[in-house]
């Protein structure tokens, strides 16, 4: 088989709801390797945030935090930061209504308030500690993705009052806020771009809003069994359940195993 590409959307795609990875998802992942396919990562998360699953699978190519921080091999190779007076903008307005905001570049994410129960609960939910406070982050480091926490009915405003930015949701109580050229997809399209590859030849798995246009641009998308009803119909296939060894039956449904 000539050599593809494929990528992996992180949460709810190769971790489990324990945020574990099957002992399949593993298997099928070694094998592609052994098959000489390139296998990569997806995902909203920032690199550090992964770090220990990269080593625990042997990926070193990702593209991360929604598309615009997108690394080949441990190299950079494309980066998409947010501006930075367009961010304070929105900083102000998003204060003014109670909603924290999150910074977040490569290696670390700061918030601009030192504690709110929406924080806890959405970054709870991905299992990761409550990210430190500095609210002039931003305006030292370049940062790529930003969080408004906020209830799902807020969303509308925001993207009423900021066109310029482009705004997806994760959780009940948090939306990631990207540039408005910023998607997965466009940083998939980066990497195959660089590395001379056909869209034909790539896959993708997701199963969140996220990965809607991801599923989309790829020549194979594969939606987890898992992924809500609008994934799967932007996806070209449908696999099983994240549990129910979804990724290793969704890569013999598409015949790379």
């Amino acid at each position: 088989m000539m050599k593809k590409t494929i990528f992996f959307d992180i949460d709810g795609t190769i971790y489990d709801e324990d945020k574990v990875v099957p002992a399949s998802t593993k298997e099928a992942i070694a094998e592609l390797k052994l098959r000489g396919h390139n296998v990569a990562i997806a995902t909203g998360r920032a690199s550090y945030m992964f770090k220990e699953l990269r080593e625990e699978l042997g990926i070193d190519s990702y593209v991360s935090l929604n598309g615009q921080y997108v690394v080949f091999e441990g190299k950079e190779l494309y980066l998409n930061p947010l501006d930075t007076g367009a961010l304070k903008e929105i900083t102000l307005f998003a204060e003014k209504n109670d909603h924290p905001v999150a910074y977040i570049d490569a290696l670390d994410m700061k918030v601009n308030v030192a504690d709110h129960e929406y924080i806890h609960t959405s970054i709870g939910s991905l299992k990761l500690a409550f990210p430190t406070h500095d609210a002039e982050y931003f305006l030292q480091n370049e940062i790529y993705q930003a969080m408004i926490f906020c209830p799902q009915e807020n969303q509308a405003v925001y993207a009423e009052a900021y066109p310029g930015f482009k705004f997806v949701r994760w959780h009940p109580l948090c939306m990631d806020v990207l540039p408005g050229n910023g998607s997965k997809a466009n940083g998939i399209a980066q990497m195959i771009k660089a590395l001379g590859v056909a869209k034909e030849d790539v896959y993708a798995f997701g199963d969140g809003l996220n990965d809607v246009e991801m599923l989309s641009f790829v020549g194979h998308g594969i939606a987890m069994g898992n992924a809500e009803d609008e994934v799967k119909a932007a996806a070209s296939y449908v696999t099983s359940h994240v549990s129910e060894n979804g990724i290793y039956e969704g890569l013999k449904l598409v015949g790379l195993l």
